[in-house]
């Protein structure tokens, strides 16, 4: 069984489109859609880290590694899905026991929908979220340097490089080197309401 957050249902009509991304709570059958996305294992490095130690990972792999969070009020797996379904995925996470800080991970678009606006889409739901629900004082997540595509996605929703951490992951005799990005709550309700 999965933690469930509440219920909710967080809805943003995407820009020149008909359609409507939603932001769910992630269920088992999602994972089957989700572990296609990777079409290579560098791709699937900058998504995962090495917390899968193989690739590429079967839907189980990926629905046993989000049960051993099960009893945590702190980590929470979202899907995101439109008319046509299943088209985004990501995972919160408190990074303190004051629940004021939230950390973005395991952030993807189904390949298929990359470069239309649905991973920004995906994220403003998510920092609706974050703020407006959880009410963190910050959001934060890493980014690979060699992932531009990504980055910029973040910095169009108003993310900023906060830290950085030079050569810290090694893939295929490289070294890559990660960006935190992050926004305060004051920002956010800045941008999004201006207050």
């Amino acid at each position: 069984m999965f933690p469930v957050c509440g219920i909710f249902v967080l809805e943003i009509i995407m820009t020149g489109e008909v359609d409507m991304l939603r932001l769910r709570p992630y269920k088992r059958c999602d994972a089957e859609k989700i572990v296609t996305w990777h079409k290579d294992e560098e791709s699937f490095r900058k998504w995962c880290l090495n917390i899968y130690e193989s690739y590429p990972i079967t839907a189980e792999d990926m629905n046993r590694h989000y049960e051993s969070f099960s009893d945590s009020d702190s980590f929470f797996m979202f899907t995101a899905f439109d008319e046509e379904g299943v088209c985004g995925h990501m995972i919160m996470r408190f990074l303190d026991e004051d629940k004021q800080s939230l950390r973005f991970g395991f952030i993807i678009i189904d390949e298929q929908r990359r470069g239309k606006g649905y991973g920004s889409e995906m994220l403003e739901l998510a920092k609706k979220y974050a703020f407006e629900v959880l009410k963190v004082s910050k959001v934060s997540l890493g980014v690979f340097e060699n992932n531009p595509g990504a980055r910029k996605c973040y910095e169009r929703v108003g993310l900023t490089e906060i830290g950085y951490d030079k050569d810290c992951f090694a893939f295929n005799g490289e070294k890559w080197s990660i960006i935190y990005m992050g926004m305060e709550s004051i920002e956010y309700f800045k941008r999004t309401y201006g207050m």
